[in-house]
């Protein structure tokens, strides 16, 4: 077993290679948008995890604003899409979680630049699409 565990230890050289490629799959996440929120997946927050391995494959842990999205396929399947037409990347799983729990704080710059948050201002722990101001 402990063989397995090394052959899946990234070495300084493996992290050099694989780097162009996750700056790649982030772009790519950049164009997956929540389709309630004019914000792509990533500036909002949804992105807790991206790894890539020795085999390019990626492997990412998300999550959505609410457990009930209704458009948690559809978001699902572009995330899957997007990450996989990425030059190099031999594969993607995607690993669905909800907690920590989502909340603003988990908002970009960009994102609260966009939706026009102000952080002085902002309540916290506040939840949804619906704290956006969108209906669900």
């Amino acid at each position: 077993m402990a063989k397995d565990t090394e052959k899946d230890i990234l070495t300084a050289e493996d992290a050099q290679e694989l780097a162009p490629l996750y700056t790649n799959v982030v772009l790519a996440l950049k164009q997956v948008y929540d389709p309630e929120i004019p914000v792509n997946i990533y500036d909002l927050g949804l992105i807790y995890e991206l790894n890539i391995d020795k085999e390019h494959k990626a492997h990412i842990v998300m999550t959505f604003t609410a457990p009930n999205c209704p458009m948690a396929d559809e978001v699902l399947a572009d995330v899957k899409q997007s990450v996989e037409e990425v030059p190099g990347i031999e594969g993607c799983d995607i690993e669905l979680v909800f907690e920590p729990v989502w909340d603003r704080s988990m908002l970009s710059e960009e994102a609260r630049v966009a939706l026009g948050f102000d952080d002085e201002d902002e309540p916290e722990q506040e939840q949804g699409p619906e704290s956006f101001g969108f209906d669900v």
